[in-house]
Parts: structure tokens; C-alpha cells; sequence
């Protein structure tokens, strides 16, 4: 890389210093003795020459001298100068000395990129570092990018199959509702029904001749639970008392009340009693 900015540079104040020399011999060579004239010229690269080469020592050692600085700019000035005067006063190519008239201030300019590089270059060991460093940023980067992609995948999947589960959960549930709707308006139809009473009549009055029961099927529906407190305020009751109790109650309006009725205003009561043993005392008082 040193030689890709130090040769076009080298190249370029070369042909200026030539062209300069020319040029002043040229220009100066019919007005005074040749031998005067190549000094004016030499002298003119020479300066610039010198100056450039101290600014490259400075360089060289870190270091920058303005005064330095603006002497190779003055030599490069001068010798674009004299080359603009020569083309402004030729009557012959007049354009084409004019168009290598900026070579001069080129060439500087050229030096200045070359030294900036200087300023800023890294050596190999501090390059082969931040490649490495760089690449294993790129390579960090890859693979979080990889992580979120198969993250957010799986992700997707799971919430896939937990919309899937959640549709098949709520078709059987309204499925599981539909046929209970179905049961319970079948049951509420055969509670409700005056022909139930009268059908289990004739199927029990072959076996129990005398007994003709009053029969009503069990109340499916939301249940109130007693509380604790009513649980404990309500004492346990012997046969001989329910059976007391479930005749009162029955027999409390005319005509007498039906099991329903009587479970009904049982518990209300503040009673507690199991439903096979309320049943089994309805039946023994009925």
C-alpha cells in the first residue's frame, strides 16, 4: 500500500520538475545566456525538491513544521506559475501547456494523501487483530440472528398447537354442553310429564298392592351448600325423629305435599339429612 500512494506521487514531481525546467528554459533562454536559465529552472526544483524532502524527514520522525509546509507549497506554486505564464504567452499549443499546469499543485497534493496514509497506516499484526475481531462479530451476529429465527420458530409451533388443542377442547365442550342441554330438557320433560307418575304407578301397584306412591323424579340444578355454621347448627337426627319430621312437613297443607315440597321445606327448616335417608323416611311415613 506504500507504494500505491508514494509511486504516483514520486511519478507526478518528476514530470512537473521537468516540465518546469523546460518551461523556464524555453521562456528565459531567448531573453538571457541558456546557463542562466537552467539555474533559474534548477533552482526552482531544487527548492522544491529540499523542502519536500525535510518535510519527509519530519514525517519520518512524527513530526510537522508549518513554515516547512508553506515553502513546498510556494515552490510548488511558482513552478505552476511559471507553467500558466508560458501557456498564457505561447502562441503555439497554448492549450496544452495550460493543461499541464495543474501537475505542480498534483504532485503536492499527491504528498499530502501520502503522508496522511503514513499518519493513519496500521501494521499487519494490528490488521490481522481487527479482522479477527470483526469477523468474530459477524459471526456472533449470525448466530444470534440464527437463535431468535429458531426461538421465534418454536414459538410459532407451540402457539400452533395450543390454538389447535384450545379448538378441540372448545368443540368438545360444546358438544359435551349440546348433549347435556339435550339430557336435561328430556329429564325436565319426564319430571314435568302428567302420564310419569301414573306409568310407575301401574308398573309398582302389581308388587305393593296397597301402597300407591306419589312418585316425583330427583330436581337436577345449581345446589346452595349449607355453610359450616348451619352444619353444625343443624343436629343429627335419629329414624324415629326424621320420620316425625318428614310427617309433619308432609302433612302440613291438604292435600299433602309432595316429596319435592316437603325436601324443600325440610331443609329450609334448618334440618340436615342425607337424601337416601330423607327417601327412605318419605317412604316409610307415605
Amino acid at each position: 500500500m506504500n507504494a500505491k500512494t508514494v509511486l504516483p506521487a514520486v511519478a507526478m514531481t518528476a514530470v512537473s520538475m521537468v516540465l518546469t525546467l523546460a518551461v523556464v528554459m524555453m521562456w528565459l533562454g531567448t531573453a538571457v545566456p541558456w546557463p542562466v536559465a537552467l539555474v533559474v529552472g534548477v533552482g526552482i526544483d531544487g527548492g522544491w525538491l529540499a523542502t519536500l524532502a525535510y518535510e519527509r524527514r519530519l514525517a519520518a520522525q512524527g513530526d510537522h513544521n508549518r513554515t516547512v509546509t508553506a515553502v513546498g507549497w510556494s515552490f510548488g506554486l511558482i513552478a505552476a506559475g511559471v507553467l500558466v505564464a508560458h501557456a498564457l504567452t505561447a502562441e503555439e499549443s497554448a492549450g496544452a501547456w495550460l493543461a499541464v499546469a495543474w501537475l505542480p499543485i498534483a504532485a503536492k497534493a499527491l504528498w499530502l494523501v501520502h503522508g496522511l496514509w503514513e499518519r493513519t497506516a496500521l501494521t499487519p499484526t494490528a490488521l490481522g487483530a481487527i479482522r479477527d475481531i470483526q469477523q468474530e462479530a459477524r459471526d456472533e451476529a449470525a448466530v444470534a440472528r440464527a437463535r431468535l429465527r429458531a426461538e421465534a420458530a418454536t414459538e410459532e409451533t407451540r402457539l400452533t398447537a395450543v390454538t389447535h388443542a384450545g379448538a378441540r377442547v372448545a368443540r368438545v365442550q360444546a358438544r359435551t354442553a349440546k348433549s347435556l342441554a339435550g339430557a336435561w330438557s328430556t329429564l325436565e320433560a319426564a319430571r314435568q310429564g302428567d302420564d310419569t307418575g301414573r306409568a310407575l304407578s301401574s308398573v309398582t301397584s302389581r308388587v305393593t298392592p296397597d301402597v300407591t306412591p306419589r312418585w316425583d323424579l330427583p330436581v337436577w340444578g345449581p345446589t346452595e351448600p349449607l355453610t359450616a355454621r348451619s352444619l353444625e347448627a343443624a343436629p343429627s337426627l335419629t329414624d324415629q325423629e326424621l320420620d316425625t319430621l318428614v310427617d309433619e312437613i308432609r302433612l302440613s297443607e291438604t292435600p299433602a305435599l309432595s316429596y319435592r315440597e316437603m325436601a324443600l321445606r325440610f331443609r329450609t327448616a334448618g334440618h340436615s339429612a342425607s337424601e337416601v335417608r330423607l327417601r327412605a323416611a318419605w317412604k316409610r311415613v307415605a
